[in-house]
């Protein structure tokens, strides 16, 4: 049975990109929310409907890992049991 651990890692450019990428695009709505020419209540209900959205995002992304995972586990699980059953397998035996 093969030990090989499972290692899928970003690069750190990857990781810096993705952390400005949320961070400018936040700043941009909060700013565009700031400059709004609407009344008090509308920029409120905005900020949000911004904040939900980006949570929902983080949540959702979350999720999506957590299954992804999952499916690598069990897939690791029933390869594990064929190279048993392979392993085992005499074809030389006699029934």
């Amino acid at each position: 049975m093969t030990d090989t651990p499972i290692k899928q890692q970003s690069t750190n450019g990857f990781y810096g990109m993705a952390v400005a990428s949320f961070g400018i695009s936040l700043g941009a709505v909060g700013v565009a929310l700031l400059y709004m020419d609407v009344d008090v209540w509308i920029r409120a209900f905005m900020a949000i409907a911004v904040l939900y959205l980006t949570t929902s995002a983080i949540t959702l992304s979350k999720v999506v890992r957590d299954r992804q995972e999952a499916g690598q586990i069990v897939s690791r699980v029933d390869q594990a049991r064929m190279e048993k059953i392979l392993a085992e397998h005499d074809p030389f035996r006699s029934p």
